[in-house]
């Protein structure tokens, strides 16, 4: 099985929202739980439609869309994924997609579907260099005013190269403090970001009010894969805990390898979390 990486890698695709229920006296439970369409992957591409009813079945209220090799709504035009969204109990809240030629194109179809954030999958250019991290924020800075025009709110989704260092600084860093913070916000994997020894709550306390989508995920040091809420080694539950620190709006359900189906895991996953208290 292809990884994540490898899978953006050689197609171009990329790819998890939830509001927090009020902070209580008691124990608070978690509304409005958000899935990350790449989870759904290949369910998306065989059968969008019937894909998103199953998910909206399990109790899923906000999507977020993925880029694949039929375009930006698995073969859905904008409108018609909105609505068929929006019958179900469900809102294309947002999507991933790439800085490339159809940059634009993609701001309008996001604009058509309804959608309040557009989030960069991959970076702009490649090369793991503090002149290449610079030139991406740049870029970043740009795009997100085309954004900002559109009504939209521009975000960059990390991976685990991100947190690589170069002359001494970590290149994640680079991103955030080279771009404008009223602009350009951050969507935390929260996976690979601690997977790869980072500390998210050291980023939020550091970097307030960047943080307003995650991809929460649970992920196996050893094998560096995603997993079933539980069955990992990220604590879900302190992550959670520590959602208005971050200043989170949504966060997506992600996971990328499954024990059975991907439909299984997103139901495993969804219960995990309206079992849980925080």
């Amino acid at each position: 099985m292809k990884t994540r990486r490898e899978f953006l890698k050689a197609s171009g695709c990329l790819a998890a929202g939830a509001i927090l229920a009020p902070n209580l006296a008691k124990a608070a439970k978690v509304k409005n739980v958000g899935i990350q369409l790449y989870t759904v992957r290949k369910e998306m591409l065989d059968d969008a439609v019937g894909t998103l009813k199953q998910l909206a079945k399990i109790g899923y209220k906000e999507l977020e869309s993925a880029r694949s090799a039929k375009g930006n709504f698995y073969g859905l035009q904008p409108k018609e994924i909105k609505t068929i969204a929006n019958d179900l109990g469900m809102t294309v809240r947002s999507g991933h997609v790439h800085i490339d030629k159809d940059w634009q194109k993609s701001i309008d179809m996001a604009v058509e579907a309804g959608q309040s954030y557009l989030v960069c999958s991959s970076l702009p250019s490649e090369g793991q260099t503090v002149a290449n991290y610079q030139r991406c924020a740049d870029t970043f800075n740009k795009a997100a005013e085309q954004c900002q025009k559109a009504n939209l709110v521009f975000a960059y989704h990390n991976h685990e190269y991100e947190f690589d260092k170069a002359d001494g600084k970590v290149l994640y860093d680079i991103l955030l403090e080279r771009t404008d913070p009223n602009l350009v916000k951050m969507e935390m994997d929260l996976g690979w970001a601690i997977i790869t020894g980072n500390d998210p709550l050291a980023y939020f306390k550091k970097y307030p009010g960047r943080f307003p989508l995650w991809h929460l995920k649970d992920m196996d040091k050893a094998k560096k894969e995603s997993t079933e809420f539980g069955k990992g080694d990220i604590n879900v539950k302190q992550m959670l805990q520590n959602m208005e620190k971050s200043g989170v709006k949504y966060f997506f359900v992600e996971q990328e390898e499954y024990p059975k189906t991907a439909i299984e895991s997103a139901k495993y996953d969804f219960d995990y979390m309206a079992r849980l208290d925080y």
